[in-house]
């Protein structure tokens, strides 16, 4: 086992490494098999208040720092990715039931953002803006906002919060990072180790491992934070929302899905059916831009359908640890129980199922269902899961208000023969992200990534992280001498 979950099992507060003060603990569990990773005395409300405080005092002197100098630290945290990559796979498998593959993909990614991040060090401009008053220069300078607090979840713990933290330091901000609780190594302290290897000065990062049992709102409503970056569901969304609108804050949420893969009449089948099959089930379903819904033209349901149903009754679950596996374990057993009401339900209410995948421990088999009643509930929520709900449509028209029809609007795909068709199509789609001829899973360092209605407000990757990150500051000079009327 990685030496990674014996010595990053604490709290990183103000560059040191050191245990909570909570009275209970956070076990750390291997999804798969329910080894005992690590144990880790939660963070107490004093604690998360001692990380802000270092964060801020570390900050002023970091956001003065050359941005040559602060890029530096960036590149050789890239270079200790690609030194450790073995290691930190083993731990993403270990962690989260991650495939092989899956963990392959989620380091390629973090990979890329640190490269983003790099470059983002230097990425901040002014404006010197015209004014109506004589002699008055307007000065608009990019400045950090200061302090982000950033929660990340448990589906690509390293990556998300990577992709949070690494930007907000980038730009001259100090973090405090609390990672989910089924993933404080990957997602949270090893990140912190990364970074402190690569030369970063002690208080700018802190990571704690805490449960909002113990803290309640301490971390969002905190005075420090002017900026709260959250992923994950939008019933927590909301209530972090709702809490740092009280105080005044920023909140960046990226948040759920209940994406659509839509197969148009036109479309290559066979090319469709593989996209489909990994949208869906990459990482056993735990991805918010997941294809929840299978959507297909009437034309060519049969074939689809067919072709489908036989690739997914292939897919091998099992250790996520063995490069075979395609299906590892869901995150924890109230996951494996939830999925597994999905299902019960949707048969209940009159589906077919298609292929009906077994439940053991946290191993979820696939299931492929359809016939679902156009009403059913089930058809617009999310679904963290390898369930997929397939339905036919007639025509263009009708895919769209079955696209649209959902609380949801984070991403989603559409195959056609016609590239232009597939754009207008994706055009009238109500998300932030649409995919032509592809997967709905993509995720790129430089383009805007957020959701419409409920995934989401804001935007992360690229210019978006500058909005998301810094703030704007006026400062005018008067030159000459202005009048005043007393």
């Amino acid at each position: 086992m990685s030496s990674y979950f014996t010595d990053l099992a604490q709290q990183y507060i103000d560059g040191e490494w050191r245990p909570g003060t909570g009275s209970w603990d956070i076990i750390d569990f291997n999804p798969y098999d329910n080894e005992k990773l690590a144990s880790v005395t939660i963070a107490t409300a004093d604690e998360v208040d001692a990380a802000y405080r270092a964060a801020e005092r570390a900050q002023k002197q970091w956001a003065a720092t050359n941005p040559y100098a602060r890029r530096a630290v960036f590149e050789k945290a890239l270079r200790l990715v690609e030194e450790r990559e073995a290691e930190i796979g083993d731990a993403i498998v270990a962690e989260l039931g991650g495939t092989r593959l899956k963990a392959a993909f989620e380091l390629h990614l973090a990979k890329e953002f640190l490269r983003e991040a790099v470059h983002l060090a230097l990425r901040p401009e002014g404006r010197i803006i015209p004014s109506p008053v004589d002699g008055k220069e307007n000065r608009v300078y990019r400045v950090p906002v200061g302090v982000v607090g950033v929660i990340s979840p448990f589906n690509f713990p390293f990556l998300l919060s990577l992709k949070s933290v690494a930007p907000a330091l980038a730009l001259g901000n100090g973090v405090v990072l609390k990672p989910h609780q089924n993933t404080p190594i990957v997602g949270g302290t090893l990140v912190a180790k990364l970074f402190e290897d690569a030369g970063l000065p002690g208080g700018l990062l802190n990571v704690v491992v805490t449960d909002i049992a113990e803290i309640g709102d301490a971390f969002v409503e905190h005075p420090v934070p002017k900026v709260i970056s959250f992923t994950g569901s939008d019933a927590v969304g909301r209530h972090v929302a709702t809490v740092c609108a009280a105080h005044f804050k920023r909140s960046v949420l990226e948040l759920g899905g209940n994406s659509a893969l839509v197969v148009l009449d036109d479309a290559d089948v066979d090319y469709a059916v593989d996209a489909a099959v990994f949208s869906r089930y990459v990482h056993q379903g735990q991805v918010c831009m997941a294809a929840n819904r299978v959507l297909v033209d009437r034309a060519v349901a049969d074939e689809f359908t067919e072709k489908f149903v036989a690739k997914v009754a292939g897919l091998r679950t099992g250790d996520p640890s063995d490069p075979a596996t395609v299906i590892g374990p869901v995150i924890n057993s109230s996951q494996a129980d939830a999925i597994a009401g999905v299902v019960e339900q949707a048969l209940a209410e009159g589906a077919t199922a298609l292929v009906r995948g077994s439940v053991r421990d946290n191993l979820v088999e696939p299931s492929v269902l359809t016939g679902l009643p156009a009403d059913s509930a089930l058809l617009r929520q999310e679904v963290f899961g390898p369930v997929a709900f397939l339905a036919t449509f007639d025509g263009e028209e009708e895919a769209v208000r079955l696209v649209n029809d959902t609380p949801y609007g984070l991403s989603g795909a559409v195959h056609t023969g016609d590239v232009e068709r597939g754009v207008n199509f994706a055009r009238r789609i109500d998300a932030g992200m649409f995919h032509v001829n592809d997967g709905t899973v993509h995720d790129e360092p430089i383009v805007p990534f957020g959701g419409e209605k409920h995934s989401g407000v804001g935007r992360l990757n690229g210019d978006a992280m500058l909005d998301a990150f810094t703030t704007q500051k006026w400062i005018s000079v008067q030159h000459g001498r202005s009048g005043f009327p007393f």
